[in-house]
């Protein structure tokens, strides 16, 4: 969602549609909450309200139903929404951002995106604030979702086990030999399928 992205993409395909991904949305809306626990955290003058903050950075950015029971995940968020007017409202608003991606249609998409940005605009709080106004600035691209429901889903799914590998190899010396460990992961994701 780069300015220079844009105006590159724009400047060398002057047709194009540009639609911004789901993932890359949510994943910048996640590291606003991030930030807004984080500061949430320093702010905090009780120690109560200190512990409960603490540790809550990836319950925050979880789904919902990938919420584990067994760990008391579920429990351990809510208290920490209880304890925090400003972070239970970012949470929220995460979930409702995720609603723009599963209407039926366009119009109904844009009455969603709509509301949440008089919604995040209306809540004084600054990081909302800031990231509704870039959601206005880019409502195009993330409605041209329903025109072309494309994902980069799959591609980053594909890239971060390329950079496992080559974590896990500390590098390659032998670019064939890391071309064939690409291929291999390739052919194995297809293989379980088929």
């Amino acid at each position: 969602m780069s300015p220079s992205y844009i105006a590159s993409v724009l400047e060398n395909h002057p047709g194009a549609e540009i639609v911004f991904d789901h993932f890359h949305v949510i994943k910048m809306y996640n590291d606003k909450l991030s930030d807004l626990r984080r500061e949430l955290y320093r702010e905090a003058t009780g120690p109560l309200e200190k512990k409960v903050l603490k540790g809550t950075r990836w319950l925050l950015l979880k789904n919902p139903d990938k919420l584990n029971a067994k760990r008391n995940e579920k429990q351990h968020l809510q208290e920490a929404l209880k304890l925090n007017e400003p972070l239970a409202l970012a949470y929220y608003m995460k979930e409702y951002l995720r609603q723009i991606w599963k209407q039926p249609n366009k119009a109904q998409a844009e009455e969603i995106l709509d509301d949440w940005i008089v919604k995040a605009q209306a809540s004084g709080i600054k990081k909302l604030v800031h990231f509704a106004n870039t959601l206005t600035m880019h409502r195009r691209g993330i409605l041209a979702y329903y025109d072309y429901p494309i994902s980069t889903g799959p591609l980053e799914g594909t890239n971060n086990k390329i950079k496992t590998l080559q974590r896990q190899a500390y590098g390659f010396r032998d670019k064939e030999f890391f071309k064939l460990k690409i291929l291999a992961l390739h052919e194995s994701k297809y293989a379980l399928v088929g």
